[in-house]
């Protein structure tokens, strides 16, 4: 049985990842719980992530991605919902080029812009310019691979 103080602690790392509204990290989420205690703080999030598993009464569950940590929905209630939540704006053509490169990342663009056209480049851009994927260079085309804030808005484990 947690004491007061742990359970105080449960309830502040349950509200700064509830107010971010993204995935943190030890290092953040501590910093905004002044829990200093990497070890503890490892333990309180598995404590309340095993909570949200165990409970039936709730629709939220805490997921990790990576190494960071976030609050989301459980199925089928996230897919029910998701128009409610903040939309990225992201195009259906960019949407269809964004599902290709994570189904086969990494993938060189010029694989893309051969599969879907020169109107790929153009989506390309504005999936970098929103910071779903990362195009480097490599020789005359670019290598691209999704990112951290792809997985975390497309609720996708690390």
């Amino acid at each position: 049985m947690a004491d007061g103080r742990e359970t105080e602690n449960k309830h502040m790392v349950e509200a700064a990842l509830f107010v971010a509204g993204h995935a943190l990290g030890i290092d953040e989420i501590s910093k905004s719980t002044g829990i200093m205690s990497p070890g503890y703080l490892k333990k309180v999030l598995a404590e309340l992530a095993s909570d949200y598993d165990r409970n039936s009464n709730t629709a939220l569950k805490l997921f990790e991605i990576g190494n960071k940590y976030m609050l989301g929905l459980k199925e089928p209630y996230a897919r029910k919902v998701n128009d409610l939540a903040g939309s990225p704006d992201i195009t259906k053509g960019a949407l269809r080029i964004l599902a290709y490169i994570s189904k086969n990342e990494p993938l060189m663009q010029n694989v893309i812009v051969k599969a879907f056209g020169s109107a790929s480049y153009e989506y390309i851009k504005e999936l970098a310019e929103k910071d779903f994927i990362t195009a480097s260079r490599v020789g005359r085309t670019k290598k691209l691979q999704t990112t951290q804030k792809f997985k975390e808005y497309f609720n996708l484990d690390g």
